[in-house]
């Protein structure tokens, strides 16, 4: 029997390129290039695909090792946050795979270089552990501190298709005042309920930037019975609604014929008499940016978009200023989520 997929595989996966993650530094990467290592999308193979220096590979790989030492490669997260998971996937690396790898974090301030980087102190997350070929091998990580940086370490050599780092992200309170997208991933937001996600997932609506093709955004299956299709997010922090944005960029023919948008003061799935409805049932065109201001006093701590009657949406921003307490709140999880110096 199949083993069920660990809950922290289904948080962000702050490494990513889609969320602003870089590889920043590897000690070598002759056969392949280390920023494979971030794509969002899973790794391909081509049987056929072959270049000067050997067989191309959708991943990172190094040169076989002739002297002691082992190679790695340095992530900057997308956000900084605390991880609950690592994913070393090694697909498609079959003779050329690491046997052991470990992975360490950093959690460093401002934007620092390589060489500023070797000089930080580096925490232990998956210890120096057994990897398998054409594999997602996965690592549990208990550690609650929050980290802006992962060195992935493969020992002695090889190649690594993808690195997937699952975690909570951790906003930085400084970057949280004035008016800020409450529902942005970067910002702390987060999927919390999806009535269907056929063709793709849900979390694409509050990823960083525009959707550049359809599968950038939430799709649904065409619905065939009674009711409507939906999303519930988890705000950042509960804060008074101003303005959102509903975007069916690249959704053509299957845009939704209207939506609605309600709101809850706490963050309660399922407790239907906290929603209220802060949009009313309201017509949306295909392929088209609507912005719709937002008139309610009260806090607001998770929305949910009601799709009618189903249909793929490419972006939902919702702009508003966080409340004092939860500004407050944000402040202290920052500060006991430091790591120690």
């Amino acid at each position: 029997m199949t083993e069920p997929e660990p809950e922290w595989r289904l948080l962000p996966d702050l490494a990513s390129r889609a969320l602003g993650g870089s590889v920043v530094w590897a000690n070598d990467e002759f056969f392949a290039e280390k920023e494979n290592l971030i794509k969002p999308e899973p790794a391909t193979f081509g049987a056929g695909d072959f270049g000067h220096k050997g067989k191309v590979y959708d991943g990172w790989e190094t040169r076989r090792r002739r002297e002691a030492g082992h190679d790695f490669a340095i992530v900057r997260l997308g956000c900084p946050g605390i991880v609950r998971g690592v994913v070393v996937d090694t697909a498609f690396f079959r003779g050329n795979y690491p046997p052991e790898i470990s992975v360490e974090a950093a959690c460093a301030d401002g934007y620092p270089s390589p060489a500023e980087l070797a000089g930080q102190r580096w925490h232990p997350l998956v210890p120096r552990s057994a990897a398998s070929g054409d594999s997602a091998n996965a690592y549990a990580v208990t550690d609650g501190h929050r980290w802006t940086h992962v060195r992935l370490s493969i020992y002695p050599d090889g190649g690594v298709a993808r690195l997937r780092v699952h975690g909570e992200v951790v906003p930085d309170p400084a970057f949280l005042t004035g008016t800020v997208d409450l529902a942005a991933q970067e910002n702390g937001g987060v999927v919390l309920a999806c009535s269907d996600e056929f063709y793709s997932a849900p979390a694409h609506l509050i990823m960083p930037g525009r959707a550049r093709v359809m599968s950038d955004g939430w799709e649904n299956a065409r619905r065939r019975g009674p009711g409507n299709d939906y999303v519930i997010i988890g705000l950042a922090a509960a804060g008074h609604l101003r303005q959102v944005e509903i975007d069916t960029s690249y959704f053509v023919g299957n845009a939704p014929g209207w939506i609605t948008l309600s709101a809850a003061t706490t963050r309660q799935i399922g407790a239907q008499s906290d929603w209220r409805e802060v949009l009313p049932r309201t017509r949306v065109q295909p392929d088209t940016r609507h912005r719709f201001l937002i008139s309610d006093p009260l806090p607001v701590a998770q929305i949910r978009l009601d799709v009618i009657p189903d249909g793929g949406l490419a972006r939902l921003r919702a702009h508003g200023e966080l409340t004092q307490e939860a500004l407050a709140l944000v402040l202290q999880r920052w500060l006991d989520t430091t790591p120690p110096q």
